[in-house]
């Protein structure tokens, strides 16, 4: 397989996210390490206070950095994950959420994600995720 028809074939797999999918989340880029994902807020992602619930934060935060942790075409589960809520979105608002490799290793990798609103530019949330490698791929080398 060439490099090109291994990219795409680890695109398709990460594009297959059921609960990504349900939400409506759009899955933008996916490089080795890099991952970008955008989701609009409807009115029921939001909670009692007319925010956007922190679950549907930490979904999108936790989507990037699936992608960008599966990116090279091994299997990668989340180790550990650490996220602060900065500002508050609406529904409406347009969140985006991009993963940057900061560390990859044999067996840990590090990811840092930051969710921003797109229509007013304002950092939302950061995130700071761990990855575990196992040594099986989805798509071979």
């Amino acid at each position: 397989m060439d490099k090109k028809m291994r990219r795409q074939a680890i695109n398709d797999h990460i594009q297959k996210d059921a609960f990504a999918n349900y939400l409506g989340a759009k899955v933008e880029i996916i490089k080795p390490g890099h991952s970008r994902v955008s989701l609009t807020i409807s009115d029921n992602m939001t909670n009692f206070h007319g925010t956007t619930h922190g679950g549907i934060m930490f979904a999108i935060s936790d989507m990037a950095f699936a992608a960008a942790g599966n990116s090279h075409g091994k299997i990668a589960v989340a180790l550990n994950v650490s996220i602060c809520f900065l500002k508050p979105s609406f529904s409406g608002d347009h969140l985006v959420a991009e993963a940057k490799e900061e560390y990859n290793g044999r067996r840990t990798s590090l990811y840092a994600i930051k969710i921003y609103n797109k229509n007013t530019g304002e950092l939302i949330a950061k995130s700071q995720d761990q990855a575990y490698i196992k040594n099986k791929w989805f798509v071979p080398e």
